[in-house]
């Protein structure tokens, strides 16, 4: 099939995602010159068409129970997400879904989403920052699109952002630092906490708009609009932390209610031009890329005079904190939890054993036990506390629980399984964290 081929036929079509997506995919197949999966495995262990998957949350897609399917996935390389085409809405619902799919698919370096007419290559590499390629279905007959579309299957490693996590991370804090800086020579007599509070406001809206927590690119707009005129751009910072301190309206846009009083007081200061090019140079990066395991640090010595020097110099990183959280909390836990999943399974084997013998009944007392034995490692980690008495700005915090919702996650997956069927609910929540710090930079 040529690419002339490919744009014509599916130019037309209007069909169900279900409909199109299989024969859609091979056609594409045939035009890039590509193993379809039945070609390539048989068996459809590593290549497939409706992958199985078990996932948190309700089923989709018809599906029974806790249990989804990715549309297309290859191991190693990628999983693809079929909509059906339509113009007035977004890829992003198929794109989180595919990002619930993303871990029981063993982490594709590449997650897919499209509706035919529109495909969007997402990045899903460790470390990395998530990058997103976008093409249209017209684009089809260009040579360079077409190299793009190839590498999918031949090369996904290619598609490998330039930046790491870290290295963007670093980045913005040194941003950070200069706009702290400029502020502070500007303003000698203010409070230097003043300046920390209202650099952490635009910080916050950096990344709320790149998670959707405000509208799409709200933040960067505003500061690209007063970049030549810097005395229209307090006014216009004040009206919208207002917004967030209550939620409302905001111009056209609808803003939520930001809880927690970063936003309640505070003052809020003048940028002069070069200062606003700095926030709109910070802006242009992926803020839910920032690593939040080390941002703390970094944005903590930004702000405070007696630190700044130390930017870049010496943090922590997460593999160095890795190296606590490990054996001290992750270690004794994953032991228990080792042993109530073989406690389980054994159960299940013993159930399934009796239920083989003629005229047997299974006792629902196996079922019962297991529940139990599921909810109450549920409990355990609900249970667990954790404190750090120098904690900063909490870095080992955040990594900490981050590691008890992926333990968590795991817990409920294996519960999800066809052969237990239970649906378990997360418990694991920031309260259970405790920090004791003097610096109130911190």
């Amino acid at each position: 099939m040529t690419p002339q081929q490919f744009i014509t036929k599916w130019q037309r079509a209007n069909l169900t995602e279900r409909a199109a997506s299989q024969e859609h995919f091979i056609d594409l197949c045939h035009m890039l010159g590509q193993p379809t999966p039945a070609s390539h495995d048989a068996t459809g262990a590593e290549y497939t068409f409706e992958k199985g998957v078990a996932v948190d949350g309700p089923a989709s897609k018809g599906s029974k129970g806790a249990h989804g399917f990715a549309d297309v996935w290859w191991q190693g390389k990628f999983a693809i997400e079929y909509k059906r085409k339509d113009k007035h809405k977004t890829l992003d619902d198929a794109y989180r879904q595919l990002n619930r799919y993303r871990e029981p698919l063993a982490n594709p370096p590449l997650l897919i989403v499209t509706d035919i007419s529109r495909f969007e290559i997402h990045t899903n590499f460790t470390g990395f920052v998530p990058t997103t390629i976008e093409l249209t279905l017209d684009q089809f007959a260009d040579k360079q699109t077409l190299d793009t579309l190839r590498r999918v299957f031949t090369d996904p490693g290619s598609f490998k952002p330039a930046e790491s996590r870290e290295e963007m991370t670093q980045e913005i804090a040194k941003r950070f630092g200069e706009l702290a800086d400029a502020l502070r020579k500007r303003h000698p007599d203010a409070d230097p906490l003043d300046i920390a509070h209202f650099l952490m406001k635009c910080m916050f809206c950096l990344f709320a708009e790149d998670v959707d927590l405000l509208p799409k690119k709200l933040f960067q707009s505003l500061l690209e609009k007063s970049h030549d005129s810097p005395d229209k751009l307090k006014p216009r910072l004040q009206q919208l932390f207002n917004a967030m301190a209550t939620g409302g309206d905001f111009g056209i846009d609808e803003i939520a209610y930001f809880n927690g009083g970063l936003f309640k007081d505070g003052p809020t200061y003048d940028l002069e031009y070069g200062e606003i090019g700095t926030l709109i140079l910070a802006a242009a990066k992926d803020w839910s890329g920032v690593e939040p395991s080390i941002f703390g640090t970094l944005f903590e010595r930004s702000l405070d005079p007696t630190k700044r020097a130390q930017i870049g110099a010496h943090y922590t990183s997460r593999d160095d904190i890795m190296l606590v959280i490990e054996p001290v909390i992750l270690r004794p836990l994953r032991r228990e939890w080792e042993a109530i999943k073989a406690k389980c399974d054994d159960l299940q084997a013993k159930k399934i054993e009796r239920r083989d013998i003629k005229g047997a009944k299974t006792p629902k007392w196996h079922d019962d036990q297991i529940a139990k034995l599921l909810n109450g490692f549920m409990e355990r980690l609900a249970e667990v506390r954790v404190l750090d008495p120098a904690c900063g700005s909490g870095n080992f915090l955040f990594v900490a629980i981050q590691c008890l919702l992926d333990l968590e996650k795991e817990v409920i997956q294996f519960a999800a399984q066809e052969k237990y069927g239970l649906p378990l609910i997360p418990n694991v929540r920031p309260t259970q964290l405790f920090g004791i710090e003097i610096n109130v930079f911190a």
